[in-house]
């Protein structure tokens, strides 16, 4: 899942480009989106990523910012999240696709 290769042969690449995801698998053929709202799942995987990342964010900018008050941290870690949703996007679509094929290889 790291390296953001195929449920099926982890070998071909999911992504062509930084956004741009590919309709199949070049290696096996394996068609990404097997359905249409195929990712929905993967705003659930990709809140469930964001969420520990926003924490982590603002417990690290807490000693880093320590005349701001907490409301004004937790507001200063919300752009920095913001700035990796390209990567959340791609990692929770690679993610879901993986564990629906851990559940359901055979569709």
């Amino acid at each position: 899942m790291l390296r953001q290769r195929c449920p099926r042969c982890l070998e071909g690449r999911v992504f062509s480009s930084f956004l741009t995801m590919r309709d199949a698998c070049p290696v096996c053929g394996h068609v990404f989106e097997r359905e249409p709202g195929y990712f929905v799942g993967a705003m659930y995987v990709s809140y469930a990523m964001a969420i520990p990342l926003y924490v982590a964010l603002v417990v690290l900018l807490r000693p880093l910012l320590p005349w701001f008050s907490d409301i004004a941290v937790l507001a200063a870690g919300l752009p920095l999240v913001c700035l990796c949703a390209p990567l959340l996007f791609r990692y929770s679509r690679v993610v879901w696709m993986h564990f629906d094929w851990l559940f359901d290889p055979d569709a």
